[in-house]
């Protein structure tokens, strides 16, 4: 799926599967269900999450890259959550990926930034146009992406011009220091990448229900995508914003899965 100038069904389809639908707000009811394999995301929302499938060989299982950056480990700890969502809808598959340090070592622990996970691999532009999806995680700076996803989306030229990653979804998450630091638009600012390459850019909206409108704890995240307010570094995410990243994880996949279904 996505080579070319417009989305194409992917090589891996899927058989058919009954109840991949999405979720339909309309009437402001609060609440979202989307086809996924359990039945509730963690703390957060009060979305019943349900999907019936018929079996899927492992061998024809869709890929959904999660690529990121994650300096003191706050967007990759949404990762691993988005990882959890998407590998709860049958069929479908969540790969993770880091994105090179453009930093030296000696400047990263002068900012005390942990060392990385050696078992999560650096990707290469080479490795993305076999994903049947992308989401995209990283840290602001000044509400716009952290400099080392900007390297990685600069080194992706040839796939530019091939338009190799054309038709395929795509969607991000994000961390910030502060409430007003750029949940929005540092995801909004980001978007240009996509437009570019002719990928489809998929919001969650307000498809997490009731976990969308809580006021009573600061919730990182918005219609754009997941988010973590990592504060001075030291904060850990919160169980919503983790939930809400695992249901983006789900709602990915079930847009990957009826893409290539079409």
């Amino acid at each position: 799926m996505g080579k070319g100038g417009g989305c194409v069904p992917s090589k891996k389809k899927p058989p058919p599967v009954a109840g991949d639908s999405l979720p339909d707000v309309a009437g402001g009811s609060g609440t979202a269900p989307i086809p996924v394999q359990e039945n509730t995301v963690s703390e957060g929302t009060d979305a019943p999450i349900q999907e019936t499938v018929t079996s899927v060989s492992v061998d024809t299982k869709l890929k959904v890259f999660i690529v990121f950056y994650s300096m003191y480990g706050h967007v990759e700890g949404l990762a691993r959550r988005l990882k959890k969502g998407v590998d709860g809808v049958e069929g479908v598959e969540g790969v993770l990926y880091r994105v090179p340090e453009t930093l030296p070592i000696e400047v990263l622990n002068q900012m005390k930034a942990p060392p990385k996970d050696e078992t999560i691999p650096e990707i290469t532009p080479a490795e993305l146009p076999a994903a049947d999806g992308v989401l995209f995680g990283f840290p602001t700076r000044y509400g716009s992406m952290a400099a080392q996803m900007k390297a990685f989306f600069d080194s992706t030229g040839q796939l530019w011009k091939e338009q190799k990653l054309a038709g395929k979804p795509a969607g991000f998450f994000v961390s910030t220091g502060t409430q007003g630091g750029g949940q929005e638009t540092t995801a909004w600012t980001a978007i240009t990448q996509l437009a570019h390459h002719g990928m489809l850019y998929v919001p969650i909206g307000y498809t997490f229900g009731p976990g969308m409108f809580k006021m009573n704890s600061i919730r990182g995240g918005s219609p754009y995508g997941a988010g973590v307010f990592a504060g001075d570094g030291t904060r850990e995410p919160s169980e919503t914003e983790l939930a809400l990243a695992e249901f983006q994880g789900k709602y990915m996949a079930v847009i990957v899965k009826r893409l290539a279904q079409s």
